[in-house]
């Protein structure tokens, strides 16, 4: 990659051992209706989980996940997060959230989160779900292509 700027010190390229290249990418898909009536983060499915072993503690995990989620009962919301083996990258409300204004109410969901693991050791990201009230959170609704894409990024 070449950086062309005006003046006597200008830079022709980037040094080796800069971050930003990709090291890994890893894609999993799960094609399987899940869905959950609990109001604590399960496991949305065994699918949808991958796992990455970072080649330096200073590289970021880049996490895509895409599919279908949805509340089936008006008034009511389903969330969807993103765990790092034990630990909840988002908020109790997740990194994704699904607003049941009428009955079945269903739309396209896609997570993206950038992390910082800081570790070499072999590293699970997988999706969750829950909701907050009656009726159940879908995942992969009517069966949808659910998936997850993990890429380690030099840092």
């Amino acid at each position: 990659m070449a950086i062309i700027t005006l003046g006597a010190n200008a830079i022709t390229a980037l040094p080796a051992g800069v971050g930003g290249k990709v090291l890994q990418a890893l894609q999993t898909n799960d094609l399987t209706a899940r869905a959950t009536s609990s109001s604590s983060y399960v496991t949305a499915s065994n699918t949808l989980s991958l796992t990455i072993t970072p080649s330096a503690t200073s590289s970021k995990v880049l996490i895509l996940v895409s599919s279908t989620g949805g509340n089936t009962t008006a008034g009511n919301a389903g969330h969807a997060t993103i765990y790092r083996n034990s630990t909840n990258l988002g908020t109790s409300h997740g990194l994704a959230q699904f607003y049941g204004g009428s009955s079945d109410t269903r739309s396209a969901l896609g997570i993206s989160f950038l992390d910082s693991p800081n570790t070499t050791s072999a590293t699970t990201y997988q999706v969750y779900i829950k909701t907050n009230g009656s009726g159940n959170m879908d995942l992969n609704w009517n069966g949808a292509n659910g998936n997850i894409q993990v890429f380690e990024i030099a840092g």
